[in-house]
């Protein structure tokens, strides 16, 4: 466990040396960081430039494969394993009946975070399968819901980070979602369970999503978007007012536009 642990700190170490502040559409968009001045941008920036370290969790129903789809080993990263061996919606959506982390101790992993000498976790709240860690009222495709563990993960997370004094982000992929219709997919989509509009889908699940997790996990320190396929102004401003839900939260630059800074 502690050399698994370990292993995520130091891969998110390197993750967190993207650059944190939003780019994207910055002087038309309804970023509420867009027009901020440079000593504001600082103040709000000053915690990240000094913790340095810190741990980045990628966690979800893609560990039940883990990596391995009929049998044959798929190339690239596991969370990847839906859009790279062209899992049907349907049939990747048993695997959740599998993910049963009984063992699940946040405090645990917390602590052995601070003793490494971080200052904060990110971990993955919905990664682009559209599975999410949490308990959103907008889908039945969520850990409470669709596993027999049944219980929200990222609650307990945040109330450990509170109590050993780390600060909390999450990741939320915006754009990528295999399994919701309207969902973007690096590529292209395989499954006509799919198809659908993604403005909608952003109205009707992204946007509530970050709403949900900007609202109901006490005070959060950054919020991680990724990979923007798809993406544009448009879209972008359906989520990005939401971060006035947590003043000083720190975006990176994924939300529309930019992969890497």
């Amino acid at each position: 466990m502690i050399r698994k642990l370990l292993t995520i700190a130091f891969l998110g170490a390197f993750l967190s040396s993207v650059p944190t502040v939003s780019r994207a559409a910055e002087d038309e968009s309804l970023d509420p960081y867009a027009k901020e001045t440079k000593e504001q941008r600082d103040a709000r920036m000053k915690w990240w430039r000094e913790a340095r370290f810190g741990m980045f969790i990628h966690w979800g129903v893609y560990s039940v494969p883990a990596g391995t789809y009929k049998d044959k080993k798929i190339d690239g990263i596991g969370e990847w394993i839906m859009n790279r061996g062209k899992i049907p919606v349907a049939e990747y959506r048993q695997y959740a009946k599998q993910f049963n982390p009984v063992k699940y101790n946040p405090d645990e992993w917390v602590k052995l975070a601070k003793e490494a000498g971080m200052k904060y976790i990110v971990i993955t709240s919905k990664h682009h399968d559209g599975f999410a860690l949490f308990d959103s009222k907008v889908t039945d495709w969520d850990v409470v819901d669709a596993t027999p563990y049944g219980k929200d993960l990222l609650k307990p997370l945040s109330e450990a980070c509170a109590k050993h004094g780390l600060k909390l982000g999450f990741y939320y992929s915006q754009a990528q979602d295999w399994t919701h219709p309207g969902g973007a997919a690096w590529g292209e989509h395989w499954d006509k369970a799919q198809d659908g509009d993604m403005t909608e889908y952003i109205r009707k699940v992204a946007a509530p999503q970050v709403r949900e997790i900007l609202s109901n996990y006490g005070p959060l320190a950054v919020l991680w978007w990724d990979t923007p396929v798809d993406m544009t102004k448009e879209r972008a401003d359906l989520l990005l007012p939401l971060l006035r839900l947590q003043p000083g939260i720190i975006h990176n630059n994924r939300v529309v536009g930019l992969f890497v800074g």
